[in-house]
C-alpha cells in the first residue's frame, strides 16, 4: 500500500490565530498516524508564486490522510486556520511504478 501525503502552502496573516490552529491540529496529526516530514517557513520557490509556509505530512495511506482531513477534530482546527491564513492544500499518494 502506498503512503498518503498532505502538502500545504500557507500564507499566514494572523499569527495568533494560526498558533491556535497549530495547537489544535498537532495532536490530531499524531492520532491519525501522521508524521511531519518537512515544515519550511520560507521555502526556496523556483517557479510560481511564493505562498508562505510549506508543510509535508506523511500518513500510512491516502485513506489515513483523508480520514485525518475529514475528521471532526481537524475540521474544527481547519475553521480556525481559515480565518488566520490562506491555504493551498492537496492530499496525494505515490503511485506504484507501472
Amino acid at each position: 500500500m502506498s503512503k498518503g501525503y498532505l502538502v500545504a502552502h500557507i500564507s499566514v496573516h494572523d499569527k495568533e490565530g494560526f498558533q491556535k490552529f497549530v495547537e489544535m491540529a498537532t495532536p490530531v496529526i499524531g492520532e491519525y498516524g501522521g508524521k511531519v516530514l518537512a515544515r519550511e517557513p520560507a521555502p526556496d520557490v523556483r517557479e510560481g508564486k511564493a505562498l508562505g509556509l510549506c508543510i509535508v505530512i506523511e500518513f500510512e495511506s491516502i485513506e489515513q490522510a483523508r480520514a485525518f482531513y475529514e475528521s471532526e477534530q481537524y475540521t474544527a482546527a481547519r475553521i480556525v486556520r481559515e480565518t488566520a491564513s490562506d491555504t493551498h492544500l492537496s492530499l496525494i499518494h505515490i503511485s506504484e511504478p507501472t
